[in-house]
């Protein structure tokens, strides 16, 4: 699967339906050694009008996709997974 086919899915949660963002609005975490995909880095806004002076982002390790669609990209996280991590 090609990056630019990657980026216009939807990222949804199994367990409860939830549309959590798109491909093109996060960033992957990529092991340049291997060329691997590590992670789903998905942004997080939780301020008026998305001006934050923290960044933060929902940390999906690749290992919990669950399926990727022609429209979507099913993640089955678990609470332990809910990783958060802030950005500069």
């Amino acid at each position: 699967m090609r990056l630019s086919e990657l980026c216009g899915k939807e990222i949804i949660e199994m367990n409860n339906g939830e549309k959590m963002g798109s491909i093109a609005q996060s960033d992957l975490e990529i092991n340049p050694a291997t060329g691997e995909i590590h992670s789903i880095l998905l942004p997080l806004t939780s301020s008026f009008w998305r001006f934050s002076k923290k960044k933060t982002d929902l940390v999906i390790p690749w290992k919990s996709i669950y399926k990727i669609g022609p429209d979507m990209i099913i993640v089955a996280l678990h609470r332990s997974q809910n990783v958060i991590a802030e950005r500069e």
